[in-house]
């Protein structure tokens, strides 16, 4: 099955003729297909990766990371201590691979509630109140406000995303994609406020405090809130329009022999095929049932839990009682894990999908199975991620890029797009906000802070950079995990597939993100509350 939107001849039997932007990303589909297997290239990558560090150790380079008085040493992998490092630690990195725990325990949740129809009857549900026409920007909206959800938003939203638009008579690739796109820009914007946040503020804070009296600059969590909530909705609007306009009409018909849903479907969905028949986004007197009985039990299980957060003492409140960072923040995966659990078995059990007491864990092995090809990625990627760690070679490539565009002494706002250009680079190598943040925030927050402006524009910029690039990067793990959902609609689908659908969306998304902060920069408007841009 090709990939490929762009028909052979047209209807007069003379080739057609491509748009520029065709031709970019056929381009660019062309170049990401011609990269090796994903497990290959991250191998590749580790043996580089492992030589660069052995020559520079060799060479007695290091690193001093700002803010600190010890000086860093690379650390060669190819050595006596790097192969005893190697073989110690092979096992935690896999096993203690982030985002490998958090993958697996919602997808087995998640398979619970899909494989009971309650995902899909939710959606239905909903489809059949919402306009088509506007489910593009409602994807986008909620995509760009999920980041409360932290990573779980990334499991959740673009597989929903894809079966809203299936039910709705539109391409699932468009929803899967698109909402991916939206989940990964939008991810340090929207009205909430999360862990992330506060991650980021007491970063912020130590780095403040290198400037005299930079102790008494705002630093608190809500300094961005009024950029990040504005912007929001003008990502949102743009990743509707994106989806809608530009990805949309680009996509192949999903393989009609392909697992199109939950349950196999796989019928042609986009404009000019065979569209959903009016029926199938009706939902029976049982389903509904099903659906308000599973919604009263997790609402129930929500009040529990929030009750518990909120009550003076309580152990899920954080230090010194902050509601923000929190245990319930922290444990935001457990949390969900039983909501979905929770969901799934009393609709399940409503509509008699869920029979036995065993139909429940039975889900839940149905869906980690499907998960095989990405656990063995990861085993991958986890060495490699350890490697760039351990070696410094990282925090040595963080640093220098860091001190290059300071010691250019570029100052007012075309320092902080230059600042966003380098996060946007940087973090195609360091995937990690909070650790790209901590080896940045302290060069740039105490040189901004010196040439006039609030520790809160600084981070604001880095927000930018942080979730600009993060969808085409290789080094993301939730890439790959596209591809393999990917494929339930595009058997052949490749990674250069997924990364040239995705680049349409990178640079509007960086625009859109800058001209917001240009607007609140020139107008002198306040980026939160008391978080004024200049000193």
């Amino acid at each position: 099955m090709s990939t490929s939107t762009t028909p052979t001849k047209t209807p007069t039997g003379r080739p057609p003729q491509r748009s520029v932007l065709d031709k970019v990303l056929n381009g660019i589909e062309r170049a990401g297909n011609k990269l090796p297997h994903p497990v290959l290239l991250f191998l590749g990558l580790f043996l580089i990766i492992g030589t660069v560090s052995t020559v520079l150790a060799a060479t007695d380079t290091t690193v001093t990371v700002p803010g600190e008085d010890k000086t860093l040493a690379v650390k060669g992998l190819f050595s006596g201590e790097g192969v005893r490092w190697l073989l110690e630690n092979f096992i935690p990195n896999f096993t203690g691979f982030p985002s490998l725990g958090t993958v697996l325990l919602m997808m087995a949740a998640v398979g619970v509630a899909e494989k009971t129809g309650l995902l899909e009857t939710a959606v239905r549900a909903s489809i059949a109140r919402a306009p088509r026409r506007l489910l593009p920007y409602l994807v986008a909206f909620v995509s760009c406000q999920a980041h409360l959800m932290s990573d779980v938003a990334i499991l959740v939203i673009p597989p929903l995303a894809a079966l809203a638009f299936k039910n709705a008579g539109r391409n699932p690739i468009a929803g899967l994609i698109g909402g991916f796109a939206c989940v990964c820009a939008g991810y340090a914007a929207g009205f909430s406020i999360g862990a992330l946040d506060a991650l980021y503020t007491g970063i912020t804070q130590q780095a403040a405090a290198v400037v005299p009296g930079g102790e008494s600059a705002p630093t608190h969590i809500l300094i961005n809130y009024f950029y990040t909530s504005a912007a929001s909705c003008i990502l949102a609007l743009i990743g509707g329009f994106l989806i809608s306009r530009v990805l949309e009409p680009r996509l192949p018909q999903p393989d009609p022999a392909a697992e199109g849903g939950p349950h196999g479907e796989g019928e042609e969905t986009a404009e000019g095929s065979t569209a959903h028949p009016a029926v199938t986004v009706t939902v029976t007197a049982r389903q509904r049932t099903g659906l308000l009985r599973s919604g009263l039990a997790v609402l129930l299980y929500a009040a529990v839990v929030v009750t518990c957060w909120l009550l003076p003492g309580s152990p899920l409140r954080g230090e010194g009682g902050a509601l923000v960072p929190s245990p319930v923040l922290n444990g935001i995966v457990p949390l969900l894990f039983v909501a979905f659990v929770l969901a799934g078995v009393v609709y399940g059990r409503t509509v008699g999908t869920l029979k036995r007491a065993d139909d429940a864990p039975r889900m839940m092995a149905e869906s980690i199975t499907g998960m095989s090809g990405y656990i063995v990625l990861i085993l991958v990627i986890s060495q490699v991620i350890g490697v760039f760690d351990w070696s410094n070679v990282g925090t040595l490539l963080a640093v220098n890029g860091a001190n290059l565009l300071e010691s250019a002494g570029l100052t007012g706002f075309t320092g902080l797009v230059l600042f966003v250009l380098l996060v946007c680079v940087l973090n195609l190598f360091v995937t990690s906000g909070s650790a790209l943040w901590s080896l940045v925030a302290p060069v740039f927050v105490p040189a901004f802070m010196l040439i006039g402006m609030e520790p809160a524009v600084t981070q604001a910029a880095f927000r930018i950079g942080d979730s600009a690039t993060q969808m085409i990067t290789p080094l993301n793990p939730y890439v790959f995990l596209m591809l393999t959902i990917l494929r339930r609609y595009e058997p052949e689908a490749q990674l250069g597939t997924v990364l040239s659908r995705l680049s349409v969306f990178v640079v509007p998304f960086l625009i859109a993100w800058l001209a917001v902060l240009g607007l609140f920069y020139g107008l002198g408007l306040p980026l939160g509350p008391g978080a004024d841009i200049h000193r």
